[in-house]
């Protein structure tokens, strides 16, 4: 359903490699190795509550699919502290991952009080362990009206650190106008909204035997981007602060693809990126869950600002180890190197300075 790869025996063994050279170069890396207490803050972090496992498990066996087993069903706090302090991480930002067929096709009118069952999970395990974990708010999309409710409940009661939402909703994209009265509410909170990959009705199980997540997500997060910036969303909502997952998928590899095809569009552009889509582009934030692999990290550092870039492991799709490992061999400096993995997190969400 998700970013779950069966790694060969090479690809554990490049990964063991770069660990050990990682340990060899730098000094976080060293000190790690030590057994110096790290301080990362994980912005792309699931959960699973058994309501939503409970939906979940009727999705798969709806379509004949075989239900969902380890590691989504064995999740609880405790593994995940675990995980974290195995890894170093002192804080997860814990939210919900990809929801096949719009919340799972559970009947629209009992969605609403699902959302605010995962909201008041996370809520009850931030008291339970304080500073451990933070929460993306999840919304009862693409029913508006609910979500603004969700909005002021998540902010004003539960104190969310910001928004986490699908790249899509079956056919519909973040660009819709129908959703402009919660990029309105959203902007006027100046709310970190992270996008979380999702794959359309168009192309959910497109070729048999091939999962979704190895392409179709990468490119549905492309699909949100374009649809931010083409209905004029991006331009007129500038407080939103945008956050795209994954390294923003394929869009650091298919930026220059867009910018050169976007010529003949140029008059439209002069409207809705003044500045260029270079500018939209970097202006977005991302995070390396799942993308600390060497040649995707490189495209990355070659086009996105440090600044724009935040640590996140998709746990427990992956583990953090995985993604740890190999963001440490990527060559970059001791500052930027703190600023992915804790310093650009507590400038979004000041909170944490206090737990960090």
């Amino acid at each position: 359903m998700h970013d779950c790869r069966q790694h060969t025996a090479s690809r554990s063994n490049f990964l063991a490699a770069a660990g050990a050279t990682a340990t060899m170069l730098l000094p976080g890396a060293r000190a790690f190795a030590q057994g110096a207490p790290r301080r990362l803050i994980d912005i792309h972090h699931h959960y699973y509550p058994a309501e939503l496992l409970a939906v979940m498990q009727a999705w798969q066996a709806k379509h004949n699919q075989p239900p969902i087993g380890p590691p989504i069903t064995t999740w609880t706090p405790e593994r995940t502290l675990a995980e974290m302090d195995a890894t170093g991480i002192q804080t997860a930002i814990l939210s919900i991952a990809s929801m096949h067929g719009v919340w799972f096709e559970a009947d629209p009118k009992s969605v609403p009080a699902l959302a605010r069952t995962c909201n008041d999970y996370v809520a009850k395990v931030m008291r339970d362990h304080p500073g451990r974990f933070g929460l993306f708010a999840t919304l009862p999309m693409p029913n508006v009206e609910a979500s603004l409710k969700e909005v002021a409940y998540a902010f004003d009661t539960l104190h969310a650190d910001g928004i986490g939402i699908p790249t899509s909703w079956g056919d519909r994209w973040p660009g819709d106008a129908a959703f402009d009265s919660l990029w309105a509410e959203l902007n006027r909170r100046k709310a970190m909204v992270v996008f979380h990959p999702y794959a359309p009705n168009c192309c959910g199980l497109l070729q048999p035997g091939i999962n979704e997540s190895y392409v179709e997500y990468p490119y549905d997060t492309a699909r949100t981007f374009l649809s931010l910036l083409f209905s004029g969303t991006l331009a007129k909502y500038r407080d939103v602060r945008w956050t795209l997952c994954h390294g923003g998928g394929a869009l650091p590899f298919l930026a220059g693809r867009i910018n050169s095809l976007a010529v003949n569009s140029r008059e439209k552009l002069d409207v809705i990126a003044p500045n260029g889509i270079d500018y939209e582009l970097k202006r977005m934030y991302f995070d390396t869950a799942n993308a600390t692999y060497a040649p995707t990290m490189a495209a990355m550092i070659k086009y996105i600002p440090v600044s724009q870039m935040m640590f996140g492991t998709d746990y427990p799709y992956v583990t953090g180890k995985q993604n740890v490992g190999p963001l440490e061999s990527d060559g970059l400096s001791p500052d930027d190197l703190a600023a992915i993995e804790r310093g650009n997190a507590m400038r979004m969400i000041p909170r944490l300075k206090g737990t960090v």
